[in-house]
C-alpha cells in the first residue's frame, strides 16, 4: 500500500490488486507494530539499510497520513550476567549500522526507566529511536491516500496468472478480469514466491513461520517496547504497549503450513505467556482479553527487492519479515528507484498531496468536540462499541472511505468495534444492522472477512405472518 502511494506522486496509473475483501488481511495485520531501531540486521543489508531509513521516515509519514505514532524507545533484556555479552554485540552492530542514542542501562538507572522489569533483569540496551505503530491503520491509509490520489484499489481480485509478450510482462488475469501493465510490482507476502513462478520467473523459497500473541487489556503495564535476548530466527517474544493502550505479548516464530490465517497454537500461547512473565512478573493472564496469530514471510536471510532478470517489467519484494513496517516507507521509495531504472519515466504528479485527514474518533475529543461534531450529525452521538467509545458516525465513515469497510473485520481494523472486553458481544447486532442498511444488504449477508464467513444463517420468522421458521 505505500508502494502504490508512492508511486502516485508521479504521472503513472496505478492499480493495486488485492485478494482479499479489504487490504491488510496478511502478514501486515498480524503483526506487531514495532517501528524497529537498527540493532539487528547485518550492516550493509537490505534490511539495514531500509530498516535504518524508514525509522527515520515513519513519523513524518505517520504524520501525513493521520495514523497514530510513539517514539517509546526500547530496551533488549538481559536477565542473567552472561546475557549481557549479547547486549554488547547488539550495541555494536547497532552503532555499525548508524544508530545514535544507544546505551546499555544498569541498575537503579534501568529500573527508573522501566519499573516494570523483573529483578533478575541484570541490564538492558536502550534504543531511543524505537518506538510503536498501528500497522493496520498505516497500510490502510496509504491506501486511501493512494486512491486520494489517482491510484485504484480493486478488492476481491484474487491472482490466477501473469500475461507475458514476446519478453515481458503485459498484464494480468484475475478473478475480477484482465488488467495490462508495464510493470508488475510483487509484494505478495506469503506468496510472493508463487507470483514468481507465475511469471516465469525462478522463485524464491519463501517459508511461512507462525506467531502467536496474548492481547491484555487496556492499562499501563510498560513504557517501552521490551526484547528478550533474541534467537536466531526471532528477536524474542516481547512486551509492548500499543498506540491504542493495550498491551501485546508475542510472538512465537514456528515453521508454518498456513500462509494466510494459521490456528492459535496452545502450545505457543504458553510459551508466550511464560517467556513474557521472565521479563515482566507482574502481568495478570486475567487482563487478557483476545488471543491470534499471524504469518510472517520468512524467505531468505536479507529482503529481496529488485527488478527481475528473467521477467522484464516484474519487480519483486520477498521475504520482506521483521523489520518490514519499519522499513516500509523507504521500501516504498526503493520500489520507485527501480522502476526509474527500468526505464519509466517518473515525472512529478503535480496535483500530488500527501495529507489524508484521519475520521474523527469520538473517544479522543474533548467534551466541547463532541458536542460540535454531534451537532453536524447526530449519528456521531449514538455509542455502538461500549468498550472502545466508537459511535455509529464513525462506522459509516468507514464504509464510505476511499478504501471502503465491508466487512465486520474490515471496521475493526478501522475503528475497533468489537476490539474492546465484550470482543463484540454487545456491539455486533448493532454493526450489523449498519453494515446491512449502508451496503443495500440483507443482514445476513454480512460477513466476517468475505464471502464464506457471513455471521448469520438468515431470519428467524417467517415474512407476513411473524411465525418463527
Amino acid at each position: 500500500c505505500l508502494c502504490a502511494r508512492e508511486l502516485t506522486r508521479y504521472r503513472l496509473r496505478v492499480l493495486l490488486l488485492e485478494k482479499e475483501a479489504d487490504v491488510c488481511s496478511g502478514a501486515s495485520k498480524a503483526n506487531s507494530g514495532i517501528v524497529h531501531a537498527c540493532l539487528s540486521p547485518k550492516p550493509g543489508t537490505n534490511k539495514a539499510t531500509l530498516c535504518l531509513a524508514g525509522n527515520r521516515l515513519m513519523e513524518g509519514v505517520c504524520d501525513e497520513l493521520g495514523v497514530p505514532f510513539r517514539r517509546t524507545g526500547a530496551l533488549t533484556v538481559a536477565l542473567h550476567q552472561r546475557e549481557e555479552r549479547v547486549l554488547r554485540a547488539l550495541l555494536a552492530r547497532g552503532e555499525s549500522n548508524g544508530e545514535i542514542g544507544l546505551g546499555i542501562v544498569r541498575g537503579q538507572a534501568l529500573r527508573e526507566l522501566e519499573p516494570s522489569l523483573a529483578p533478575e533483569a541484570t541490564a538492558a540496551l536502550w534504543a531511543p529511536s524505537a518506538g510503536i505503530v498501528n500497522p493496520m491503520l498505516l497500510t490502510i491509509a496509504a491506501a486511501e491516500n493512494a486512491v486520494q490520489n489517482g491510484a485504484e484499489v480493486l478488492l476481491g481480485a484474487e491472482l490466477v496468472g501473469v500475461m507475458r509478450g514476446s519478453s515481458r510482462v503485459q498484464g494480468v488475469v484475475t478473478t475480477k478480469g484482465e488488467f495490462g501493465c508495464r510493470f508488475l510490482v510483487n509484494a505478495a507476502g506469503c506468496h510472493a514466491g508463487e507470483v514468481m513462478a507465475m511469471a516465469g520467473a525462478t522463485a524464491v523459497p519463501v517459508k511461512p513461520r507462525r506467531g502467536d500473541y496474548y492481547v491484555l487489556d487496556k492499562m499501563e503495564l510498560v513504557r517501552h517496547v521490551l526484547f528478550p535476548i533474541p534467537t536466531p530466527v526471532s528477536k524474542g517474544i516481547l512486551v509492548t504497549p500499543t498506540t491504542d493502550g493495550n498491551v501485546l505479548l508475542g510472538p512465537t516464530s514456528v515453521p508454518s503450513g498456513e500462509r494466510e490465517e494459521p490456528p492459535v497454537d496452545g502450545e505457543g500461547l504458553q510459551m508466550v505467556w511464560e517467556q513474557a512473565q521472565r521479563m515482566v512478573h507482574s502481568i495478570d493472564m486475567k487482563k487478557c482479553i483476545s488471543v491470534f496469530a499471524g504469518v510472517r514471510a520468512s524467505g531468505p536471510r536479507d529482503f529481496v527487492i529488485e527488478a527481475s532478470t528473467e521477467v522484464p517489467g516484474l519487480v519483486n519484494l520477498v521475504g520482506i519479515e521483521s523489520p518490514g513496517v519499519t522499513a516500509s516507507p523507504a521500501i516504498a521509495r526503493r520500489v520507485a528507484a527501480i522502476l526509474a531504472e527500468e526505464g519509466v519515466d517518473l515525472e512529478p504528479n503535480p496535483d500530488f498531496d500527501p495529507m489524508r485527514k484521519a475520521p474523527p474518533r469520538v473517544s479522543e475529543l474533548s467534551p466541547e468536540e463532541r458536542a460540535e461534531l454531534v451537532e453536524r450529525d447526530r449519528r456521531y452521538g449514538r455509542v455502538v462499541c461500549r468498550c472502545e467509545d466508537v459511535t455509529e458516525g464513525e462506522i459509516v465513515d468507514a464504509i464510505r472511505a476511499p478504501v471502503p469497510a465491508r466487512t465486520l473485520e474490515a471496521l475493526k481494523k478501522r475503528t475497533r468495534i468489537m476490539a474492546g472486553r465484550c470482543q463484540g458481544g454487545f456491539d455486533l447486532p448493532l454493526v450489523v444492522e449498519i453494515l446491512a442498511r449502508e451496503l443495500g444488504i440483507e443482514p445476513w449477508e454480512v460477513t466476517k472477512s468475505g464471502p464464506g464467513s457471513e455471521v448469520l444463517v438468515g431470519n428467524t420468522r417467517s415474512e407476513g405472518t411473524g411465525e418463527l421458521s
